[in-house]
């Protein structure tokens, strides 16, 4: 799947990394590659989902193949 977003610091616990759309929808990115960890960038990546458990309780589980910015 195609994602555009804004790189966004989820502040919940130890914290993780996620993508917000202009819609809205919520992704949290497992493997967020260094270059994105940057709040407020805009992004666009593909993913794909991750079943997995996790302690976040914040939107959903996606593993980062490739990326724009």
């Amino acid at each position: 799947m195609k994602i555009t977003g804004k790189v966004t610091k989820v502040n919940i616990g130890p914290g993780c990394w996620g993508i917000i759309t202009n819609s809205g929808k919520e992704y949290r990115v497992v493997n967020m590659p260094q270059q994105l960890k940057d709040e407020g960038k805009t992004v666009t990546v593909t993913a794909r989902p991750v079943d997995e458990m996790s302690i976040f309780q914040w939107g959903e589980a996606v593993k980062v193949t490739t990326f724009e910015t």
